[in-house]
């Protein structure tokens, strides 16, 4: 079965930090995309991040670049999404999703979603 689960959500004050970690299981990781999203509450999902463990290329949306940092462990399976610096505008629930054999990940092109993990960043 294939599965994406997504860990380490939480409460952080602004400026504080968190990681978190998508776990796949049931499909070869090292052919994949993996992106991280994230859809506050009355808004759109919008991407976060990219990595693309098949080619190793990375990507970020403008308003975490430099804050946020995606990498991956192949030999867990599991892609993390460090953010720093972060800001009440960053709460939502994250989601990660994979695409095969992809370098981009398009929010209406990924093949497997996570549940998601709610960050929460008070005002």
């Amino acid at each position: 079965e294939v599965q994406l689960v997504e860990s380490g959500g939480g409460l952080v004050q602004a400026g504080g930090s968190l990681r978190l970690a998508c776990a796949a299981s049931g499909f070869s990781f090292d052919r994949y995309a993996i992106g991280w999203f994230r859809q506050a509450p009355g808004k759109e999902r919008e991407g976060v991040s990219c990595i693309s463990v098949y080619d190793i290329s990375t990507y970020y949306a403008d308003s975490v670049n430099g804050r946020f940092t995606t990498s991956s462990n192949n030999a867990k399976n599991t892609v993390y999404l460090q953010m720093n610096s972060l800001k009440p505008e960053d709460t939502a629930v994250y989601y990660c999703a994979a695409r095969y054999l992809g370098s981009e990940c398009p929010s209406d092109g990924m093949n497997f979603w996570g549940k998601g993990t709610l960050v929460t960043v008070p005002s």
